[in-house]
């Protein structure tokens, strides 16, 4: 794999140089403190979820197991975006290596994948709990709960396996500048000595299906799960009820509504920026405020917290 600045000249470099957001010096401190911080509190707000899980057996349900393994997977998604990002603020060259290049491509957009995955089975276990009281520890045993999990992971990370392969091979010409924070595809391929369209063609298609495909189910999930909530008689069992999804939907509505601004607007030079600040929004803002959400009306996150931080 080597960059050229010609396509027939060719000459080895160290790697792409990511322009993350351009601004003076004092501009890149600050920017630095600013996502260190959000970086260190989303840690421990995920940390501490995870936690209050493990530690507190009221909480050893499907429900929250697929919570405490959703803030696991947060982790791992703003590390594989943040830390180089906070690296290149007091950088110079702002360089990032080949390998460190694709291995982030593959990392983001793998558990990105994933948290999509993720978001449908946590839909999915809401509607057996609302739909099926009854029948619920029957069908969302911790077997199937544990195969889901895995799943998840499996088919987060086996989809995007063949497209790095295909792209870590092609040549590379140019400056090498990406105008990004992280390393996209989009620009990557325009990078490339020869244009691939058959490759940018299968980006473009298959892109979309892990989002879409894992959203209409969610949307199917709630549509059943709201039908089931309007035949309780009751206005206050109606809350109770809804009162659980209503947590997940916030989640879904930050994670899914920046995703489909980001694609489903159209990308061009003059949009650069606005879709740094949208990938910025899901990649690193929503990990931060979804523990948030998620413990800030609910009593047992709550109490488990409490009792977790009393230790």
């Amino acid at each position: 794999m080597k960059i050229s600045n010609t396509p027939n000249t060719s000459s080895t470099i160290t790697g792409f140089i990511l322009l993350g957001f351009p601004c003076p010096r004092e501009g890149q401190i600050l920017l630095f403190v600013l996502f260190s911080a959000v970086y260190l509190l989303t840690l421990m707000d995920n940390g501490l979820i995870i936690c209050a899980v493990r530690w507190d057996h009221r909480l050893h349900t499907p429900m929250y197991i697929l919570l405490a393994n959703f803030s696991f997977l947060e982790i791992w998604y703003v590390t594989s975006t943040v830390p180089n990002m906070l690296a290149n603020f007091l950088s110079d060259n702002k360089l990032i290596s080949f390998s460190g290049c694709f291995l982030q491509f593959y990392f983001f957009f793998s558990l990105g994948s994933t948290e999509c995955f993720f978001l449908a089975i946590m839909a999915f276990d809401r509607y057996l709990a609302i739909c099926w009281p009854l029948h619920y520890s029957t069908l969302m045993t911790g077997r199937l709960c544990a195969s889901l999990i895995i799943s998840c992971w499996v088919f987060g990370f086996l989809r995007f396996l063949i497209p790095i392969i295909i792209i870590s091979q092609m040549s590379f010409c140019g400056s090498g500048i990406i105008d990004h924070f992280l390393c996209d595809p989009g620009p990557l391929l325009a990078l490339a000595c020869q244009k691939a369209p058959v490759i940018e063609l299968v980006f473009s298609t298959l892109s979309p299906l892990p989002i879409i495909i894992p959203f209409l189910f969610i949307m199917g999930s709630y549509a059943l799960v709201l039908r089931a909530v309007l035949k309780v008689p009751s206005a206050a069992g109606r809350k109770k009820a809804f009162s659980p999804c209503g947590f997940h939907l916030a989640v879904v509505s930050l994670f899914y509504g920046s995703v489909l601004v980001m694609y489903g607007s159209p990308t061009s030079e003059h949009e650069a920026g606005m879709q740094k600040i949208v990938i910025l929004f899901y990649s690193v803002v929503t990990p931060l405020l979804n523990p948030v959400i998620y413990s800030l009306r609910n009593k047992d996150m709550k109490k488990a917290l409490k009792k977790f931080l009393r230790l």
